[in-house]
């Protein structure tokens, strides 16, 4: 991955570092935000260095899928892959469509390495971003608070809604657990598409 990205003038002369994804490779579940918080931004390591990038941290390690404290800089991530729609973040702004766009060879690559059988979009933006490419629904007929906690059937994979991380509650993050717990990891999931086994 690009760590000296050129594609946004707007970012490059803002950004401190760019934010690539981070996690294990060979992971059933990625987890994708729109951009890098400052945390992440500080740490190199999506979802890390804040409040923010600790409560998803609390949530994986809920789940099993995290052998750290959620205060980790470098989790231990295991059958987690975290990333983002754009790497590099603007202090004071979100990503611009252009933005998205320019790295969307990053995300593409990362997804079709790590053929995930569950995505986790975090937030609004990253639902209707997956949603044009991988579901057979409308962008706009998505609403990340609406299907928070839910099951949504994908192509090849099931998407999984999580509310932007701005108005996750701890009882959001709880039911999100739950959800997974009861609903998804308690079944097999596994799509049939040549995946070899774990």
């Amino acid at each position: 991955m690009d760590t000296d990205c050129q594609h946004c003038p707007a970012l490059v002369d803002c950004r401190e570092r760019v934010v690539h994804g981070y996690g294990d490779a060979e992971a059933e579940v990625l987890f994708i935000g729109d951009a890098p918080t400052a945390g992440a931004e500080r740490t190199g390591v999506p979802f890390t260095g804040d409040e923010r990038g600790e409560r998803v941290q609390r949530i994986l390690g809920e789940l099993g899928l995290s052998r750290s404290p959620p205060d980790a800089a470098e989790p231990d991530l295991q059958n987690v892959f975290t990333t983002y729609l754009t790497r590099c973040r603007h202090p004071d702004r979100g990503p611009t469509d252009e933005e998205v766009l320019n790295c969307d060879a990053f995300l593409t690559a990362e997804v079709r390495m790590i053929n995930p059988e569950l995505i986790v979009p975090v937030g609004q933006r990253a639902l209707e971003a997956l949603a044009i490419e991988y579901t057979t629904r409308a962008p706009d007929t998505f609403d990340a608070a609406a299907e928070h906690a839910t099951t949504v059937r994908g192509r090849g994979f099931e998407l999984l809604p999580m509310k932007d991380l701005a108005a996750l509650t701890d009882d959001d993050a709880d039911a999100f657990v739950e959800h997974v717990l009861e609903n998804v990891f308690s079944r097999d999931y596994r799509q049939t598409k040549g995946r070899r086994s774990r």
